[in-house]
């Protein structure tokens, strides 16, 4: 056999082997998905566990978090000081935050595998501390790095519908009802002063 012929058949055997080891994988980065499937459930346990510890732990240490109320915070003390001031404390916002998230696609892989883009949805539960709770359909994106060998969240950003949610819903609703009450209030009145000048 030729040396060039006998050069592309192990070429072509050590493809159709390469080929075989990820179909049978099923996916290349399969080992990387079953550790961010695990970051995607430490985060929602520790939030749902009011631990901000837990959570910062699956962050890398200059991660960026952009909140629902649109604040932004770099580092994990800033993380830590946000958390404090919606849920612990005195001058607290929240007495709890739960949620239930859901991850939209699999994760998509840049930089020769280094760093994961991943985005999903969240049904929110909010028990604020001045009225009655709340619920938010709300929906996340966040990017990891694989920093020292470990997986880790560099950056989570949250966002919510501004014009159709359940706080616009209520709004409506209370607008609904003085628009309402302001008419009866005018219908009242009109037949008060009827009544008085016809008694006159």
């Amino acid at each position: 056999m030729r040396p060039m012929v006998r050069l592309l058949l192990v070429l072509l055997f050590a493809s159709l082997g390469a080929v075989d080891a990820v179909a049978a994988d099923g996916d290349p980065h399969a080992t990387d998905r079953q550790a961010l499937i695990a970051i995607f459930h430490e985060m929602e346990a520790a939030i749902n566990a009011q631990d901000v510890e837990r959570m910062i732990a699956q962050m890398s240490p200059d991660v960026t978090v952009t909140w629902l109320n649109g604040e932004v915070s770099r580092g994990h003390d800033q993380v830590r000081a946000y958390y404090g001031k919606m849920v612990r404390g005195e001058q607290r916002i929240l007495d709890r935050y739960l949620t239930a998230a859901r991850i939209g696609a699999p994760a998509r892989f840049f930089a020769e595998g280094t760093v994961a883009v991943a985005d999903g949805t969240m049904v929110d539960q909010f028990f604020p501390v001045a009225r009655g709770p709340f619920s938010l359909d709300s929906n996340w994106t966040t990017t990891l790095a694989r920093i020292d060998g470990k997986w880790k969240v560099v950056s989570l950003h949250l966002s919510a519908n501004v014009f159709t949610n359940s706080l616009m819903a209520e709004a409506k609703a209370a607008l609904w009802w003085v628009a309402a009450g302001a008419g009866a209030a005018g219908v009242l009145l009109g037949l008060l002063i009827g009544w008085m000048r016809r008694r006159r």
